[in-house]
């Protein structure tokens, strides 16, 4: 296992053309395009390197966001990446999101997962999300079984180690996925959505869907796709290229932070660097450092 991407050129080769047939999927799978194969089973991740302002205790902190998407087999029994070739195998689209900034003295660390089908025919298999800083690390996984089953682990009491299920819902930890996939699919109008693993656990909130108003705004070169929280007092915008990959380009984020009576309502900001396609688990030389140059982090 010396590489995250082990043997992953053969075994998405079997993947990518089971993965329409996949007994796995809860509605028809979508057909994969020859653009989206040539694109996505290449063998090489797209990274994709963000300037970062994100909203903190009520002030806003430069740091760097960083979006990897890739292909993977996965398991859909275990719900872990596959070691070997198997007709059962789900193909996903990986979506591994990395946020760095400071507070004052001390680092933030973040970083979610999120295992989408491919045939755009279900929800993510399974989301992650995990923040390190130095009051201590919260850890989320969301599994999609017959329910959604969440485990939380906190090192606050209020939180403290959680397990629950939840009906299936869409879940905005997808959306970023979907979007890459078929934006034209993404859910519009009222909704309920489960926000963000790492959103729910900056602000503390529990874990569970909430009222939602979804809307895309479409022209030639880019579109938006908005998600806005009445109760939560949050809106979420997400700009993209209309044209097949449909890049990233930036996004904002918009809800009251810091804690007390009266918290600021503030935006968290992330607005493109520059993006590479390569198949990173192989760039692990010291020699390889300089590709961080490329991406300007």
């Amino acid at each position: 296992m010396g590489s995250c991407k082990e043997k992953q050129e053969e075994i998405a080769s079997v993947t990518s053309e089971t993965a329409s047939n996949s007994e796995f999927g809860k509605e028809e799978a979508r057909p994969l395009s020859e653009d989206f194969k040539k694109y996505w089973f290449a063998g090489e991740a797209e990274i994709t390197s963000y300037r970062l302002e994100q909203a903190r205790y009520g002030e806003i902190r430069d740091g760097e966001a960083v979006l990897i998407f890739v292909t993977e087999p996965f398991v859909p029994e275990k719900q872990v990446k596959a070691d070997q070739s198997s007709p059962s195998n789900v193909s996903v689209l990986k979506l591994n999101a990395t946020k760095n900034f400071l507070t004052g003295i001390y680092p933030y660390s973040i970083m979610s997962s999120t295992f989408y089908p491919v045939a755009d025919n279900q929800h993510a298999i399974k989301v992650t999300s995990s923040i390190q800083e130095w009051c201590g690390q919260v850890y989320a996984q969301l599994n999609n079984r017959e329910e959604f089953e969440i485990q939380s682990f906190s090192y606050f009491e209020a939180e403290g180690d959680q397990k629950l299920k939840l009906q299936k819902n869409n879940l905005e930890n997808e959306i970023w996925s979907r979007l890459r996939i078929n934006p034209e699919a993404l859910p519009k109008g009222e909704i309920n959505m489960i926000p963000s693993l790492e959103y729910l656990r900056l602000v503390h909130q529990p874990i569970q869907a909430y009222k939602a108003v979804a809307k895309i705004e479409k022209n030639d070169e880019r579109s938006v796709y908005t998600l806005t929280y009445p109760e939560l007092q949050r809106e979420l915008k997400i700009t993209f290229n209309s044209s097949f990959p449909h890049e990233i380009q930036a996004w904002t984020d918009t809800y009251p932070s810091g804690f007390g009576p009266s918290p600021k309502i503030l935006t968290t900001k992330a607005t493109k660097i520059e993006s590479l396609k390569t198949p990173y688990w192989r760039r692990n030389g010291n020699e390889d450092v300089s590709l961080r140059d490329s991406l300007g982090i």
